[in-house]
């Protein structure tokens, strides 16, 4: 990395950062809303479906607004966090949390479909025998649905890295405070002479990709056959 510049490393620093932590956030929450829209009935369930998918469909910019009128200084949101020493609008947990919104529809989408191709008989051969409803999720569905799990954390990552339009409508473009990786290759293509510094972080943008990609399918393949119990 010693051809990218400081300003230049900083921004892959941050973007990884940003990345790590939206997607660490969203695993929970991703992981139940996914159970709840494959295996649950309740009321609102399309409208939940409608509300975790909207993210994808809606232009970025409309969802960093969005966030910063929620999540900002005088936002609903921000208001009840800033006592506490939260502050989210134009820091990097902001991007975190812009991130996070962004790549959640990936996530959550990715383990859906992993559950759903479960076989519900599993579940009820193991509840049959005594088991709580908690113990046949995390002896019977959990690794079952790991390779899915394991796609929607590379997915939203990915997304992470990559997000522009909800992040820099929320906490802007600072150098080394909120300018992740798309918003220094913007940055540097904005001013003359910028653009050897741009393809550089291109480079860098695409071994990252490349590389979650590989790990992932690397991993995935090494849960399922660990959970066809093959070698």
């Amino acid at each position: 990395m010693q051809w990218l510049g400081p300003e230049e490393w900083q921004a892959v620093a941050l973007s990884l950062k940003v990345s790590f932590w939206a997607t660490l956030l969203s695993l929970p929450l991703g992981l139940l809303t996914a159970v709840a829209l494959a295996r649950w009935s309740f009321r609102g369930k399309a409208l939940l479906n409608g509300l975790v998918h909207l993210p994808l469909i809606l232009p970025p910019v409309v969802t960093g607004y969005i966030l910063l009128v929620g999540f900002g200084p005088n936002g609903p949101v921000g208001a009840l966090l800033q006592p506490f020493g939260i502050v989210l609008a134009f820091r990097w947990t902001g991007a975190a949390l812009a991130a996070a919104v962004m790549g959640f529809p990936l996530m959550v989408r990715a383990m859906r479909l992993s559950v759903e191709a479960v076989d519900p008989k599993l579940e009820q051969a193991a509840a049959t025998l005594g088991a709580s409803q908690f113990w046949v999720f995390a002896t019977v569905t959990l690794p079952l649905i790991l390779p899915g799990i394991l796609a929607g954390m590379v997915l939203c990552f990915a997304k992470a890295m990559g997000e522009f339009g909800a992040t820099i409508t929320f906490v802007a473009n600072i150098p080394g405070q909120t300018r992740t990786l798309p918003s220094a290759i913007y940055a540097f293509l904005q001013v003359p002479g910028g653009e050897s510094a741009a393809i550089r972080l291109v480079i860098v943008s695409i071994c990252i990709a490349m590389s979650a990609l590989i790990l992932s399918e690397w991993l995935s393949q090494r849960i399922a056959k660990r959970v066809r119990g093959t070698p």
